[in-house]
């Protein structure tokens, strides 16, 4: 209880807390976007679960409405530009499997990396957020463990032919995570999320769902070293 006394308080409505809030709040409208985008294309190369797949779409959709919400209530203009850079890579990187019909690579960027990203960050920043937001926040997390639960039933039952793929898929965009974090550390900071703390709930989720699928302690310890080379 003494750590959490000595937090100073947010003051939600100065200047520099808003600026931040632009840049974060774009990254998590954006982020829902792409998981909207994404899902809908999943249903093309798996069109057995289409039906599925378009009613994720559909929630991602009303969670961006959500977020959009929160900027609006603190009167904040979200920086999409900056978010449109900040997912640029993995948006390419999916897109380019997806033309090449790699579901499991799409699977592994969007149901496990974009999934465990987004339910690290909010957990995090719930206990700091503005009470508007963090009721917000709480719903859209509830949702996000429902879909990282997808991508892992799937990978679950195709673990074996999957198993290459996943693994190349992970050295390719595991990296690419600690630069996105690197990228909203400071603004993060300014909104009383520590990176450290990010770092290790990504971790932590990543490294749960890749166990649920199939892989081994030693396996997954590996392959999250991908990322720290480049953190």
């Amino acid at each position: 209880m003494q750590e959490l006394a000595a937090t100073p308080e947010l003051d939600y409505n100065s200047e520099t807390y808003k600026d931040a809030y632009s840049r974060i709040n774009a990254v998590v409208i954006e982020g829902e976007q792409e998981a909207k985008d994404n899902y809908i294309h999943l249903a093309q190369l798996l069109p057995e679960q289409q039906e599925e797949l378009h009613r994720l779409s559909k929630m991602e959709n009303r969670h961006k409405k959500g977020f959009q919400a929160c900027g609006n209530n603190l009167s904040v203009t979200p920086d999409m530009e900056f978010a449109r850079e900040f997912f640029a890579k993995l948006h390419r990187n999916f897109q380019d499997a997806l033309a090449q019909d790699k579901l499991v690579t799409c699977l592994l960027i969007q149901s496990l990396i974009i999934e465990s990203f987004a339910i690290s960050a909010y957990n995090i920043y719930i206990p700091v957020a503005d009470p508007f937001a963090r009721k917000i926040t709480e719903g859209v997390v509830k949702d996000e463990y429902t879909h990282l639960n997808f991508g892992e039933v799937w990978l679950k039952e195709h673990f074996e032919e999957s198993k290459a793929e996943l693994e190349e898929a992970n050295r390719q965009n595991l990296p690419i995570v600690w630069q996105m974090l690197n990228q909203v550390e400071k603004d993060a900071h300014t909104l009383g999320m520590e990176k450290d703390a990010l770092v290790e709930d990504f971790m932590i989720a990543y490294g749960e769902a890749l166990s649920n699928i199939g892989f081994t302690t030693r396996e997954i310890m590996r392959m999250s070293a991908y990322g720290l080379t480049a953190h």
